[in-house]
């Protein structure tokens, strides 16, 4: 039985027509979610489904390989796999141009499916998704059909190598306006959010913070600044795309149990209460020992607790049928923060400034909520649009659902920051030092040992305040060899860090942080 010689052929080239077919879907896709909104995108929509269904444990590692960059990583791992089935497709469509389509239109269905389960979706959310699977099975048809016809003339039952490549560059033509239209119109889409935080200037505070001691800021080589700028500031969370949120339509909900005078606000409504200034660090509750989700910025904004009781709500301790505030941010993500802890005289903020400027969009703009003392995910609502109040038995928020502790105080915690793991020193005075931090309970004491010596004492830099973390530093009389150096600190309540290890599920990681370094002769 004779090989048909262009068979390889026209598999590398059925190959080549999932893939672009799959291009053009997205391409449509991403013009269609213009219209709708941008977590429409089949892209973002997976994404976001996979990030809710994923375990926590895997969570977890992601952000340690990866950092920030783990949506990045993530859209990437989507869209190869996204290739892979597309050429796929392409390969079944030579052989069965029914099925081939058919896998290429799934694409559309399973879009569609991920937008629809997303919080906050409509009807609509699906169309993006479904629109693309239709372009991608049309363009494969018009594709595959174009290989299967033989060429005219004397190389009549070959290729026809040039029809085929007019519809290739037509479909990559298609693709490319499609996605520049697409990417011209979201840019369009928020440029009243972009205009609105430009335009946006932060009221002076009816109580400024005062200035930051001049020796909270150690003078020492590597050391983390004490106030974080704003584009080094940490960010986990679980947006694909960061929400723009046009200031000028921005509302605030607040209803629930025990709320005598339900409040829907404007952000010039917001604004009209006195704005209060606070140094606070805020710590994600994914972060491992010694790691780098900490940040300490002065924030502006609203005390949570005046606007509560304006709205009638009184705290548990107080006789109020509510125990859990569940904020809802713009993207349907939902944080349940006590009652009790925001209403019990802590600077509990919503925020509107970051560090003298208006928040930034990934931070937040133009509300967000800050609480000192509580990790991230039980306090930090970003993008916020709605408070309800409630029961932490009535109602679970979206991280208490996967594993994590309904109520998340901050756990004592201290860093080395210099000298760095595995660095090489030269013998004598070394200064070790970094930040601890205890908010809402403040640092006492920081202390450091080297292998299984003494414990040591640190120099602490000045205190502002109990919200933020406070440096620290100790002379190290460097001897030859190879060193391991533990930190741990003490809070103002007199309680001692633990060095039992622990990972950060389910509320927060525990362990003395330690670095190991060579020291090398004179």
């Amino acid at each position: 039985m004779k090989t048909d010689p262009r068979r390889p052929r026209r598999y590398r080239l059925g190959a080549l027509s999932g893939l672009l077919a799959a291009g053009a879907g997205l391409a449509l896709a991403e013009l269609a979610a213009a219209a709708v909104r941008p977590e429409a995108s089949p892209v973002t929509a997976v994404g976001g489904a996979v990030v809710d269904r994923t375990p926590v444990a895997l969570k977890e590692w992601a952000v340690r390989q990866f950092g920030t960059d783990d949506k990045l990583v993530l859209t990437l791992g989507i869209v190869a796999v996204l290739a892979a089935i597309a050429m796929a497709a392409g390969l079944l469509a030579v052989r069965h141009l029914p099925a081939g389509i058919a896998l290429a239109a799934a694409f559309g269905v399973v879009g569609a499916a991920a937008a629809l389960s997303r919080p906050e979706a409509t009807w609509k959310d699906a169309l993006p998704s479904l629109v693309g699977g239709a372009a991608a099975a049309g363009v494969l048809y018009l594709l595959v059909t174009a290989l299967r016809r033989p060429a005219p003339g004397p190389t009549a039952g070959g290729l026809d190598r040039r029809g085929f490549g007019r519809l290739v560059v037509a479909t990559v033509a298609l693709s490319t306006a499609a996605g520049y239209a697409g990417r011209r119109l979201g840019a369009y889409g928020s440029a009243g959010a972009t205009a609105s935080r430009a335009d946006f200037v932060l009221p002076p505070p009816a109580v400024p913070a005062p200035p930051v001691p001049a020796g909270a800021q150690l003078r020492i080589p590597g050391i983390s600044r004490f106030v974080t700028p704003n584009k080094d500031f940490y960010r986990v969370d679980t947006a694909l795309v960061v929400p723009r949120v046009d200031a000028d339509t921005w509302q605030l909900r607040i209803h629930g149990d025990g709320v005598a005078r339900p409040l829907t606000l404007g952000l010039r409504e917001l604004l009209a209460r006195p704005l209060v200034e606070h140094d606070i660090t805020l710590t994600c509750v994914s972060n491992e020992v010694g790691g780098p989700y900490a940040g300490n910025a002065r924030w502006l904004g609203v005390r949570l607790a005046d606007l509560l009781r304006e709205a009638g709500v009184r705290p548990p301790s107080q006789g109020g049928p509510a125990d859990q505030l569940v904020a809802r941010s713009v993207d349907g993500m939902t944080l349940g923060t006590p009652v009790e802890a925001v209403m019990d005289g802590r600077d509990a903020l919503l925020a509107v400034g970051m560090n003298g400027e208006p928040l930034p969009f990934q931070h937040g703009f133009p509300v967000r909520m800050v609480v000192p003392g509580l990790y991230g995910y039980v306090s930090a609502c970003k993008w916020l649009r709605e408070l309800r109040l409630t029961t932490f038995s009535a109602y679970d928020a979206y991280w208490v659902r996967r594993s994590w502790a309904a109520r998340a105080p901050v756990k004592t915690q201290s860093r080395i920051d210099t000298p760095r793991s595995s660095a090489e020193l030269a013998a004598g005075r070394v200064a070790v030092a970094g930040v601890a931090w205890a908010q809402h309970r403040g640092i006492a004491r920081v202390e450091v040992r080297v292998d299984a010596g003494p414990w040591h004492e640190a120099r602490l830099g000045e205190a502002d305040g109990d919200d933020t973390w406070r440096q620290w530093v100790w002379p190290w009389e460097a001897s030859p060899g190879r060193h391991t150096l533990k930190v741990r600190a003490t809070d103002r309540t007199g309680a001692v860090q633990t060095g039992e290890r622990a990972g950060s599920v389910p509320d927060g990681a525990t362990g003395w942080h330690s670095v190991s370094v060579s020291v090398s002769g004179r």
